[in-house]
């Protein structure tokens, strides 16, 4: 499993923003909805655009350039043209630092 990687202070991540980080060679986004911190891999599996631009109506993305949706705690897509889902990432709290992990398989170190 990859190492806790961390994203920002719980106090200094405002509710209804997102963040962006690099975990290995993967672009992550980190939303904070309503307190929760949910985070998915940045890419549009439709056609490989920023996700993190696009608008959020309650737990789901809508990509900005074709209007895929996701949902940001699963991955999953709930509206075409996407029908690929995204890969979620892990989230915690520890030590009042918002943090992430890739616990995808073919991803793990260890």
């Amino acid at each position: 499993m990859s190492e806790w990687i961390d994203v920002a202070p719980v106090d200094a991540f405002e509710e209804g923003t997102v963040q962006l980080l690099e975990v290995g060679r993967t672009e992550v986004a980190v939303f904070n909805i309503a307190g929760e911190f949910l985070a998915i891999e940045d890419v549009c599996t439709h056609d490989g655009g920023t996700l993190a631009e696009g608008d959020v109506e309650g737990y789901e993305i809508e990509c900005p350039r074709h209007g895929a949706r996701f949902d940001l705690r699963t991955g999953k897509v709930t509206a075409p043209p996407a029908y690929e889902d995204v890969a979620p990432f892990a989230t915690r709290i520890h030590a009042g630092m918002v943090q992430v992990r890739d616990e995808r398989p073919d991803r793990a170190t260890g």
